[in-house]
């Protein structure tokens, strides 16, 4: 993997900012040609720092505006147990992140949903159905703050 020098890095500051520019777009303001900033983007592709093109949405507008954080602590810790669970947290279309932590809770799960209802619906017949959960804490976001996806660099 090659080094990143400060065009690069001004190139993926410039996509996480909007990934609808174009190269063209791009190599404007960074006062070159469109070719070359069209070959970089297309390397950081390759090379992985760039994974992929995504949509944010407003989660109010699709009626999903309940965020709560979900710590789960597992009974037994086993890899098994482990493996099992971070499989079943793939296949939940509600979970939209899962960390595996260290420390006293064991998994991470950020989770929007329509409402309270819903939210305790997702628990009764989907999380709690996977086996060796020893306890569930849900705390629920009052308020967003700052929600970014881009990374500095």
């Amino acid at each position: 993997m090659e080094h990143l020098d400060e065009t690069d890095l001004t190139i993926l500051r410039i996509l996480q900012q909007d990934s609808k520019k174009t190269a063209k777009e791009i190599a404007k303001k960074l006062h070159l040609t469109t070719s070359p900033v069209y070959e970089r983007i297309r390397r950081l592709e390759n090379q992985g720092f760039i994974k992929k093109y995504v949509a944010i949405l407003d989660k109010k507008l699709i009626k999903r505006p309940v965020t709560t954080i979900c710590q789960v602590s597992m009974r037994y810790h086993s890899k098994e147990f482990i493996e099992h669970f971070e499989a079943q947290v793939q296949n939940l279309e509600e979970v939209q992140e899962c960390y595996h932590m260290a420390g006293q809770v064991d998994f991470i799960l950020k989770i929007n949903t329509r409402d309270l209802e819903d939210y305790h619906n997702f628990v009764k017949y989907k999380l709690s159905k996977i086996d060796n959960i020893g306890v569930l804490n849900s705390t629920f976001v009052l308020k967003d703050i700052k929600h970014s996806s881009a990374f500095y660099i």
